[in-house]
């Protein structure tokens, strides 16, 4: 290998090797990694072949794209001879330099077709063949279907799905590593199934397949209303299919239908909301395996069901990810005994237990402990949350629930025979398994804790659809929540298939004329009983439609996206402007608004500066207006980059004739915005409602405002933007004081009460250790930790260019400020991994920056003048692949090449 230059990293579409692509287009990425600076890639070749023998044959090439003269080395549609239905597809990339060297990629790189027509499914949809009280949880029903292999397997697949949940098993082993499959989507809408090898799990002579069932999303309690069940249906359906490919070319297609069979074991109730109930007693030791006598099994029944609403799963696979030891165990005062975690975390717990036939030990679950030191679950509201394991006797014996998550830290265990012990219990962390991309750190401790507990709610509610909260009667996709911290989620972690999933579902649940359900898969009815709306067309929430595309796109470069949800984004700026009407206002309708701002009650008991303060609240037309502005400015961009020149025509004179009408309706000749809030002026400079000659004053009375009160006053919408809007319009230090406030209400507050995730509020804990209201009060919520994207991009510097997103040029640009004396951040994005890496030590300023292959940035190091900036010890004119533009307020900026680099300078 040529350490000058390697292509690394091959990616179909975002995924190493992904299996089951149902798109006969789809992308190729790959990594330069190379020790030289300032390399480009100025050409490259693809190849592809329907065997790894064949990439070297031209003759037999699915695709050669030839060299071409281009430096793009990530979304790369694959051009060749159509895929078919199950076929692999092997591919290599050959690239060349602005230096002269060239690289071939020595990875084994492939992409499986999935089924293309749902013609192809054979299998037939069952069921269990006895009837349940559909309005309780029943035990779950369990499926069998021995089969032969009568000669050598060169290839195996399952392709499978169910209404419900299911697991699989194949001769007595689990297939696959995922859990809550298929996922949650509008099952009347799309349904998706998963593509699982098999080929290695199959043996010479008897096999037997197996799947479980649960409840899930589709017939489990769901909801915080009466009648929560049977959300999508009340039958329990299992579609699968096995094909088998022998090494003579014979095959064999193994399918549900009525010759499968069925029982009821172990699992007597399974319920993501109230946990699990299982008897081992009824166990059916090696029910999947060869030999088993199913005699008592009664024939499984067909169910009519449509097959045309299925595709293949592409976003990300919801796993077991990690496993955390408790770190303390006690007895509460009122005797509980209790396992703490250390962590709040979403999933549930692995039980080590021996004891006699019978013995039942109960699991409850908890974020938090009330103020006197007792297991605290009345903010879980309606839910029992609790997993019970029913002993047979025989020895150690360990168990895991099947279809429940919970979200908590802290575990009482109730009947558990014998002393239990720290290894009594395990949690298991479940997510969907994005990939970690990013890393914050700084010299403030609880800053730290800080970006972890972000990313900890970012865990923790990142399970196939971004929820609310993972442990109360809701853990709903709410649409506001999931807008506002896309950004962060995207530096965090690559969300890039995980948002394109739920924005299909997001797009399947816009109603014709546009409007978007609070909620993404929509299962609340006339606004789930609480009076306000139907659950349709809030701003700010149903922004997402917007506001997410546009993210995927600028954090990945991902065109496709805009491409696929340009009709959803359209169809919400055109509801917006239908029920605007000539007046460019949008205050049609229900809206959430600045969703827990700083309230009355809460000034009034955390002595806000203005006795009789009626709170922060944000005229609800103000903020709708306001977003009605940006999705359409977003929306402008979009119709432009998609070759849209009509639209993107029509819809800058829209966004012209809505920011007049806002800056009429809402703000005075003198800056003064008829809601003096700090969500209403962050906002109107942030989205650039506010006119240039506007501008510095309606900051002042942004800072002064802040200066006021001395801490925020924002609520969901507001939070995401009110740092952004103090360190763009001159004032960063009061932005630092926010960021580092330890007094309610602030980020930092939580922290400084033990929090190991972000809160729903400002104040779930007060500082007497009471509670915020039951009704709402979740200890996992990730709104608030928007925040982190401000921790990237300012503090430590780590910006995109809108111009070249995907970061293919970089802005980096940190702030030392608020007495931090260092901070460091890494980011890998598409092209490579970008890292700064700051320190402060009185005068002297000292970045450390890393730019990947292929790419440019702009840095600016905080300097008094350009000749005190080095570079690993050099003057800049020395140094290589480095280009002086200019000083600006304090900066000296440079465009520099790929490579890494150690800049050094004093500042005044």
């Amino acid at each position: 290998m040529d350490k000058t230059l390697n292509v690394t990293y091959l990616r179909c579409e975002y995924k190493v090797n992904p299996l089951g692509i149902d798109n006969a287009t789809p992308r190729l990425s790959w990594i330069l990694e190379s020790e030289l600076r300032d390399v480009k890639q100025t050409a490259y070749r693809i190849t592809a072949a329907s065997d790894i023998g064949q990439l070297k044959d031209e003759k037999n090439l699915l695709w050669d794209s030839g060299m071409r003269q281009s430096d793009q080395s990530i979304h790369i549609e694959y051009e060749g001879k159509t895929p078919q239905s199950r076929q692999r597809i092997y591919w290599q990339v050959q690239v060349w330099d602005n230096h002269g060297n060239n690289a071939v990629s020595t990875e084994t790189a492939w992409w499986e077709m999935a089924l293309l027509d749902t013609a192809e499914w054979k299998a037939a949809w069952i069921t269990q063949p006895w009837e349940n009280d559909r309005q309780k949880s029943a035990p779950c029903a369990y499926f069998r279907k021995p089969f032969t292999i009568i000669k050598p397997v060169k290839s195996a697949r399952i392709y499978a799905t169910c209404l419900g949940l299911y697991e699989l098993e194949l001769n007595g082993q689990k297939v696959g590593d995922q859990v809550f499959t298929p996922g949650w989507t509008n099952y009347h809408k799309r349904l998706q199934y998963q593509v699982y090898d098999v080929t290695e799990q199959l043996v010479a002579g008897e096999n037997v397949v197996g799947s479980i069932l649960g409840d899930g999303w589709y017939r489990g309690h769901f909801g915080w209303w009466d009648n929560n069940r049977n959300n999508y249906g009340d039958v329990l359906g299992l579609l699968l299919q096995l094909e088998i490919r022998y090494e003579d070319g014979d095959e064999l297609t193994i399918v549900t239908d009525d010759s499968w069979k069925a029982a009821t074991g172990p699992i007597l109730a399974s319920d993501i909301y109230n946990g699990e109930t299982y008897d081992a007693r009824e166990e059916m030791p090696d029910w999947s395996s060869a030999g088993f006598e199913d005699c008592n099994w009664k024939s499984a029944a067909l169910l009519e069901h449509s097959k045309t609403l299925l595709t293949a799963s592409n976003g990300e696979k919801v796993r077991k990810i990690s496993e955390i030891k408790p770190v303390d165990y006690f007895i509460t005062p009122k005797g509980g005994k209790v396992f703490d975690l250390g962590q709040n975390m979403v999933g549930w717990v692995r039980l080590k237990v021996k004891g006699r036939p019978g013995d039942r030990v109960v699991l409850k679950f908890a974020e938090v402990l009330d103020q006197n030191g007792n297991f605290y679950t009345d903010n879980l509201r309606r839910i029992d949350c609790t997993d019970t394991y029913i002993l047979k006797g025989s020895g150690e014996e360990i168990w895991e629930p099947h279809f429940t998550f919970h979200g908590f830290r802290y575990v009482q265990v109730d009947g558990y025979p014998g002393k239990l012990a720290n290894d009594s219990i395990t949690g298991i962390v479940i997510h969907s398994d994005m990939e970690p991309i990013g890393l914050f750190e700084c010299s403030e401790p609880l800053i730290n804790r800080l970006q972890q507990n972000i990313q900890w709610s970012q865990r923790g509610n990142f399970l196939d659809v971004p929820t609310d909260c993972p442990q109360r009667d809701e853990r709903m996709g709410w649409t506001g929540d999931a807008q506002v911290f896309a950004p962060t989620a995207s530096f965090n972690f690559n969300t890039a298939c995980f948002y394109a999933k739920w924005l299909k579902d997001l797009a399947s649940e816009q109603r014709e004329d546009g409007s978007v359900p609070w909620v993404v898969p929509n299962v609340i009815v006339d606004g789930g009983g609480t009076g306000w709306s139907d659950g349709f067309g809030a701003t700010g929430w149903a922004d997402a439609a917007v506001v997410i595309p546009w993210t995927v796109y600028l954090y990945y470069g991902d065109k496709r996206i805009l491409e696929q949800q340009y009709d959803s984004m359209k169809a919400w700026v055109d509801y917006m402007k239908v029920h605007a009407g000539d007046s460019f206002v949008f205050d049609y309708g229900f809206h959430f608004g600045d969703w827990l701002s700083f309230s009355d009650y809460m000034s009034y008991h955390y002595n806000a500066p203005d006795y009789g303060y009626a709170g922060a609240h944000t005229d609800k037309s103000l903020i709708a207006t306001a977003y009605f502005y940006y999705s359409t400015t977003i929306l402008q961009k979009t119709a432009e980059i998609t070759g849209r020149k009509k639209d993107a025509e029509e819809l800058l004179k829209l966004a012209a004739n809505i920011k007049k009408a806002w800056c009429r309706e809402f703000m005075t000749d003198s800056g003064r915005l008829v809601s003096a809030t700090q969500t209403a002026y962050a906002i109107g400079l942030s989205f650039g409602l506010v006119p240039d000659d506007k501008k510095a004053i309606v900051a002042k009375r942004l800072a002064d405002d802040v200066k006021h009160f001395g801490h925020l006053t924002t609520g969901f919408l507001g939070t995401p933007v009110l740092n952004h809007a103090l360190s763009d319009f001159g004032y960063p230090e009061l932005a630092y004081q926010l960021l580092l406030n330890k007094r309610y209400p602030s980020w930092l507050y939580p922290v400084t009460m033990g929090a190991t995730t972000i809160w729903e509020r400002w104040d779930g804990i007060r500082p007497d250790g009471s509670f915020q209201t039951v009704g709402m009060n979740s200890f996992n919520h990730y709104a608030y930790g928007a925040i982190g994207q401000w921790l990237y991009s300012f503090v430590a510097g780590i910006a995109i260019d809108e111009n070249e997103p995907g970061f293919k040029h970089i802005l980096i640009r940190p702030h030392p400020g608020g007495g931090l004396t260092r901070a460091k951040a890494e980011y890998d994005s598409m092209h490579g991994k970008i890292a700064t890496d700051w320190k402060l030590e009185g005068s002297r300023f000292e970045l450390n920056v890393t730019i990947p292959a292929n790419t440019t940035a702009t840095v600016y190091i905080s300097a008094a003048s350009v000749e005190t900036v080095t570079e690993s010890g050099r003057k800049i004119t020395e140094a290589t692949a480095i280009k002086f533009l200019r000083i600006d307020s304090g900066s000296a900026i440079f465009a520099v090449g790929s490579g890494s680099y150690r800049f050094a300078s004093k500042i005044s």
